[in-house]
């Protein structure tokens, strides 16, 4: 290799690459928003909810979990959101644009693992808690939402700082179906300039640096809203 020579191809293209952390930075916050409305909503549900409702749930969750992301990127982008954008009404929406279909892909992903994060936790509060609101004539959905929810959010911040980063390296995927995100700037220049090691080094440092920020900063609001009596192992 002639470090030279990769040296400056690095340079040059060092520009181009960084512009694709605003695609990547795009998909991973669309990706976790949508995994944690979907996902908290679901985590009650499997525990709290009836019999067919938690076996629903449970369809749910395998079913995202154990089909590949990229097998699923191919199936909404080339089939479900192409399929709809021909209907009335949603034409025009742009609903087969590769973004999209990234965004929902990591996003229904992200909300299987994302509902598993939240039910551990809301399984490893005391039951005593549900109880007591109970006592003071407080609904089931009164107490899940002001005491249950607020405990359990803040107890999942480590395992959620995990999914972060999981899904940070997931979205590098999203070139496959288009999305000019890092990944896919990458592979473009490596084509061009014949450096493909040095230019997958750049994309590298680049992912370790958005997981290092992205990590640093749920430890500091893990740390910031950190629960009294509890520690980062459980509950004391």
């Amino acid at each position: 290799m002639d470090f030279a020579v990769a040296f400056n191809a690095v340079h040059d293209a060092l520009p181009y690459m960084l512009g694709g952390v605003v695609w990547t930075v795009g998909l991973i916050v669309g990706a976790m928003l949508l995994g944690l409305a979907l996902g908290v909503p679901l985590s009650v549900l499997q525990v709290y909810g009836p019999k067919p409702v938690r076996r629903a749930v449970s369809i749910y969750v395998w079913l995202f979990r154990g089909i590949p992301i990229l097998v699923q990127m191919y199936i909404f982008y080339f089939g479900i959101l192409s399929w709809l954008s021909t209907l009335p009404g949603l034409t025009g929406l742009g609903l087969d644009g590769p973004f999209v279909a990234a965004v929902l892909v990591l996003g229904l992903t992200s909300s299987a693992y994302q509902s598993q994060i939240f039910r551990g936790a809301i399984q490893s509060l005391p039951p005593g808690q549900l109880k007591a609101a109970r006592a003071l004539g407080m609904t089931d959905a009164q107490a899940i939402r002001t005491i249950i929810l607020p405990q359990a959010l803040r107890l999942s911040i480590p395992a959620w700082s995990n999914e972060y980063s999981i899904l940070l390296k997931d979205s590098a995927l999203a070139f496959t179906i288009g999305v000019v995100e890092i990944m896919a700037r990458m592979r473009s220049i490596a084509s061009t300039t014949h450096e493909p090691v040095s230019m997958a080094f750049v994309a590298g440092i680049i992912f370790f640096a958005l997981t290092w920020v992205g990590v640093k900063a749920l430890n500091m609001l893990e740390n910031r809203v950190r629960i009294a009596g509890y520690t980062r192992q459980g509950a004391a």
